[in-house]
């Protein structure tokens, strides 16, 4: 993004205060250090997320007959309980959880959130079909007028959040995707990238017709505008949502290095029991 050079006088009191943010890593210097500061004071903040907790779990029988698949126990504590965590320790604290079959339970573990230092409203997605875009739709009148940030509840990941919604900011696409890597894309959706901007999603490919393995690590960050382009029929956001925004170039994706599981499979439930380990941020 285009920058210009200025120059500008402090206060001692409030350059030693700008100066305790730098910590070599997230905020780099001074000038980085008060473009992050001015861009949480002037931007739009993001202060709600979507956790998406309606999926019925079907590869992951018999262990979701009697049990969501978000509540199934990862580290002493259900994968959703992971999700919430990470939204609270980045001060997203006003969440909306989507859910479905069996949503008593998660009801009954996490009540209003403020047990876990959050504010919980719950919507439940009853009616058939099941899907992300339509769980979302369910969930947007509650999310406010401003951007919010929507999570799969299966997902385990180890992600900055407030450096992926700073970087939203600054890329000002209407929607961006937190990405990861695999060695295997097949049984997700590759995607393309032109420097920060998603130009191609491809799901479920063959190992012999993708040269990327980086993929949709299913947590974003949605401006009103993409909210609103979903149809009232919508089902599916890899299907209804991303194609047409990553054809307008409004789509940009943010990769990240950390751990991530999508618990989809046992398979990688049992990955993710032997592999995943709490960030230091939670």
């Amino acid at each position: 993004m285009r920058r210009n050079r200025l120059t500008i006088t402090l206060r001692n009191d409030l350059l030693k205060l700008l100066d305790g943010t730098i910590d070599g890593a997230e905020i780099r210097n001074r000038s980085h250090a008060i473009e992050r500061l001015l861009g949480k004071a002037l931007y739009p903040r993001v202060t709600k997320a979507v956790v998406l907790a309606a999926g019925e779990g079907v590869k992951m029988r018999p262990f979701t007959y009697e049990m969501p698949k978000t509540m199934l126990p990862v580290k002493g504590r259900p994968i959703l309980e992971h999700a919430i965590e990470l939204l609270r320790s980045h001060e997203l604290r006003d969440i909306v959880i989507v859910i479905g079959r069996l949503g008593e339970k998660i009801r009954a573990h996490f009540s209003d959130g403020k047990h876990f230092g959050v504010t919980i409203t719950y919507v439940e997605q009853s009616a058939k079909p099941i899907g992300t875009a339509a769980a979302l739709l369910a969930a947007k009148p509650y999310v406010g007028s401003g951007p919010v940030l929507v999570m799969y509840g299966d997902v385990l990941a180890d992600i900055n959040l407030a450096e992926f919604i700073e970087f939203h900011r600054n890329e000002k696409g209407v929607a961006t995707m937190a990405l990861t890597s695999v060695a295997d894309p097949s049984i997700y959706g590759a995607v393309g990238l032109a420097g920060t901007r998603v130009c191609e999603i491809t799901e479920k490919p063959t190992k012999s017709n993708t040269t990327s393995r980086v993929i949709n690590a299913g947590i974003y960050v949605f401006e009103p505008e993409a909210l609103g382009a979903l149809s009232k029929d919508a089902v599916s956001l890899e299907r209804d949502l991303f194609p047409a925004l990553c054809k307008e170039g409004k789509l940009m994706g943010y990769p990240f290095a950390g751990k991530w599981f999508d618990i989809g499979t046992p398979a990688i439930y049992e990955r993710a029991l032997n592999e995943w380990k709490q960030s230091s941020k939670q």
